[in-house]
Formats: structure tokens, sequence, C-alpha cells
């Protein structure tokens, strides 16, 4: 882990995981089911399930596998949420939030390209994984407790907002 990683672990200190399931029932509790936000939601339980695949992963094909799953559906989770919903929520007068997420998501691409380059087989990729893990998990637990509630409570036409985010997301999942 590069001493950048280390002080931004430092800075941002990882959310408790009771706090985070708290966080994503919460979010859960707004949504309809196939409404953009629990398809988001949805998203966020695959990406955790994809980190916790690498995390467990003890081969580098099976560590190199779990980082191709997660960029299937890492990628076109973010890029929708880059096109819609941050845009979206720039509108209703969140735009520090917005542009707070936009950086953090630039930041784990970045990480991701990084972690490609690092010998799967080589405990710098596990210090690397966990980095990601980390910062992306602080990411949807910022917003599952506040951005996608402000979104949900602010936007007025959510019926919109889902057929974008799906279109979209569908758009880059190909």
């Amino acid at each position: 882990m590069s001493v950048i990683d280390k002080v931004l672990g430092k800075i941002t200190p990882p959310v408790p995981e009771q706090k985070r399931r708290e966080a994503t029932q919460t979010a859960r509790g707004l949504g309809s089911p196939g409404d953009w936000l629990s398809v988001a939601l949805d998203h966020h339980d695959e990406i955790r399930e994809c980190f916790a695949e690498g995390r467990a992963a003890r081969s580098a094909a099976d560590r190199t596998a779990a980082m191709k799953r997660l960029g299937r559906i890492l990628n076109p989770h973010s890029l929708a949420e880059e096109v819609v919903l941050y845009p979206a929520l720039a509108q209703c007068g969140e735009k520090l939030h917005a542009g707070h997420a936009y950086t953090e998501q630039t930041t784990a691409k970045m990480q991701m390209a990084e972690l490609e380059n690092i010998a799967p087989s080589s405990d710098a990729w596990k210090d690397k994984w966990e980095h990601i893990e980390g910062a992306v998990l602080t990411h949807m637990f910022e917003e599952e407790s506040s951005w996608f509630i402000k979104l949900r409570e602010k936007h007025e036409d959510q019926a919109k907002l889902t057929a974008r985010f799906k279109e979209e997301f569908d758009t880059c999942h190909g």
C-alpha cells in the first residue's frame, strides 16, 4: 500500500459494519421494487459480494476472476450514477455532495487501474484490494446514509430517474 493510501486510510477511517448495514436498511425502506434506489442498492450488494470474493481468493487466478467480476458491475454502476444520479443530486441543491461523489469514483477507477498492474499472487495486490474495498464501502455508505436519501426526497421525477438509471446501466453493462 502506498504512503498516500495509508494517509487517506487514517483521514477517512472505515465505517463500522453495523452502521453500514443500518444505512442500507434505511435506504431500502425508502425504495420501491424496481425503482432507481432499489436497483442501485442491489448493485451495492453485488459489489460487496465481489469484494468478499476477492478477499477470500487465494490463487492468482481466483483473484483475477474476482477483480474482473467486480469491474463488470462497478464500472457500469458508477457510470450510471455519474451520468444520471449525480447530476440530479446537483440539480436538487446538493452540488458539493455530487462533486465529492464524482471525485471518489474517479479515485476508485484509478485505484482499480493500479490494481491491474500488481501481481495478483502478491501481498501488495491483497493490500490494494482491501484499500479499494474500504474506499468503495465508505462511498456507498455516504450514498446510502445521505446522498440517495436526499435525492429520493428532493427530486421531482423519480420515474425519470429510474428509467434513465436503468437505461444507462444497461448501455454500459451491455
